[in-house]
């Protein structure tokens, strides 16, 4: 069995259909439906069991999860809001909780890969996307939270107190089908493409940043190449060993993004060339994003590839062309 937070969350869901499309359905799913509209993102997709998040905590910590062999935590679980101010349920719901779920994952001697975030580098600029303390700078309390989990993780590392495969994966921009719940924490991949629906307007944020209007830049990623990257180091699927080989171990913090920043202005060509034509217009930086935006962000995947995982990532027309055909088949 398979165990995914976070299942029906935007990452999460895109994973457990990833794994579905390679055959694997014994999947546990943990999750909350707090935000009821999550259900969605799991129509069609197979899986055997699901767990609320309290429920699943209370299970691992009692040892008491049941079901048999485990064969690996993708663990996606966690408050991804960045207008999120309340530290404390933050560092409850992504630090703590994924230090009792790498703890179990230990006892259990199952590989573990673990959703962490770009936004532990804050406002870094160009050349320091590199997984080092000087780089990581949050500029809110999620980031915060993720950082202190990489911290500990790290740590743990070097006491040699981790012998299973614990892999944590920064997540860049990340954008493709089923994030139609997140709201405003959507990709601008997602609001560009209701603006232009709706209005025939893309909306793009004027000069700001040391960068001319629409050219901010980000390292944009497809959900995709993501759910392959945490099926390649728990060693599943198409990237489960052959037989007669030992299964490898990877251990690490590294970044998983597409290696390459691109402007605003790239996605709104992107999009229309999928949409048809729309306008744009510049508007001017919300004001209560001030000090809490990165209008720069590039994965050095120089630590994802040196830990020996080839995924080839895929470009921004090429993903954002899939999404949309993603998206028709699923009849939205």
């Amino acid at each position: 069995m398979l165990i995914v937070t976070g299942g029906a969350g935007f990452i999460g869901s895109n994973l457990v259909h990833e794994l579905n499309a390679h055959g694997i359905t014994d999947i546990l799913i943990v999750d909350n439906f707090a935000n009821a509209r999550k259900f969605q993102n799991l129509l069609g997709a197979r899986y055997v069991d699901y767990m609320d998040k309290r429920q699943f905590r209370r299970a691992i910590a009692e040892n008491a999860l049941g079901g048999g062999r485990i064969e690996a935590i993708l663990h996606q679980g966690a408050c991804s809001n960045t207008l999120e101010d309340d530290g404390v349920y933050m560092m409850d719901n992504n630090f703590q909780y994924t230090k009792e779920v790498l703890a179990f994952a230990i006892a259990r001697g199952v590989p573990l890969v673990f959703a962490s975030t770009a936004a532990v580098y804050g406002l870094s600029g160009a050349g320091r996307f590199t997984p080092t303390i000087e780089n990581e700078r949050p500029l809110n309390i999620y980031g915060f939270s993720k950082l202190v989990f990489d911290h500990y993780f790290r740590n743990q590392l070097a006491l040699d107190q981790v012998p299973i495969t614990a892999v944590g994966l920064r997540y860049f921009n990340v954008y493709g089908p089923r994030e139609q719940h997140k709201g405003r924490m959507a990709s601008v991949i997602h609001h560009f493409t209701k603006q232009m629906k709706e209005t025939g307007t893309l909306r793009l944020f004027a000069g700001t940043g040391g960068f001319g209007d629409g050219e901010q830049r980000r390292d944009f990623v497809y959900v995709r190449d993501l759910a392959r990257l945490n099926m390649f180091f728990a060693g599943i699927g198409p990237y489960a060993p052959k037989a007669g080989e030992a299964r490898k171990t990877y251990r690490g913090v590294v970044n998983a993004g597409s290696g390459l920043s691109r402007t605003f202005n790239d996605v709104a060509k992107a999009l229309m060339a999928v949409h048809g034509p729309a306008t744009i217009e510049y508007v001017p930086f919300p004001a209560d994003l001030e000090g809490r935006y990165q209008h720069f962000t590039e994965a050095d995947l120089t630590g994802l590839r040196e830990l020996g995982c080839d995924v080839k990532m895929t470009g921004l027309e090429e993903g954002i062309v899939e999404t949309y055909d993603t998206m028709r088949a699923m009849g939205e």
